[in-house]
């Protein structure tokens, strides 16, 4: 017995999996990794790292992730100077470039994405509304942050927040292995 051959819609799916960035990410790093990564996790709770880590191979730079959901972990944990969260609060800029250097530092790695945002449904303001949420890559180079708006449900503005940070790390490890050679 045959199996009937991949319908439009299997290879529709096949191929948009080929191009997530987490298997981007393992193209680049999982034969001859050069550089290891870590995460910082606020709004995404976790999913950034669950994806790097669905990928066969990916044990050999990822080195791991602190889901960092409350203000004291963000303190504790990532060494998120309590300043911060004072005057430009968790949900910033500032807070998510320093989330990305304090997992950077506390595993050691070459490279660190975090995020932070508002999710929902609950927890907006006028200012800060749901969807808005900041991704964050430090690496020794230094560190840059985004600024995004999404929208949809809590699901939607979840998986959009690691689809950012992991896209922002697969850009940042193209650049930085184009420019090593």
């Amino acid at each position: 017995m045959t199996a009937d051959p991949p319908s439009a819609s299997d290879r529709d799916e096949r191929s948009q999996d080929e191009a997530a960035p987490e298997v981007r990410l393992n193209r680049r790093l999982g034969d001859a990794p050069r550089l290891t990564i870590a995460a910082a996790e606020s709004c995404s709770g976790g999913e950034v790292a669950h994806r790097i880590t669905a990928i066969a191979g990916s044990s050999t730079y990822f080195l791991g992730s602190i889901v960092a959901y409350s203000n004291e972990a963000k303190i504790n944990l990532l060494g998120v100077p309590p300043e911060i969260i004072e005057t430009r609060g968790a949900v910033s800029a500032e807070c998510a470039r320093a989330m990305a250097e304090g997992v950077r530092k506390a595993f050691g790695a070459d490279v660190a994405v975090s995020t932070t945002g508002i999710a929902g449904p609950g927890g907006a303001t006028a200012r800060k509304p749901v969807g808005l949420v900041y991704t964050a890559i430090a690496g020794p180079d230094g560190t840059r942050c985004r600024e995004h708006h999404f929208t949809g449900d809590r699901k939607a503005v979840v998986d959009a927040a690691a689809s950012a940070a992991l896209g922002l790390l697969v850009e940042h490890i193209t650049a930085t292995l184009a420019a090593s050679g």
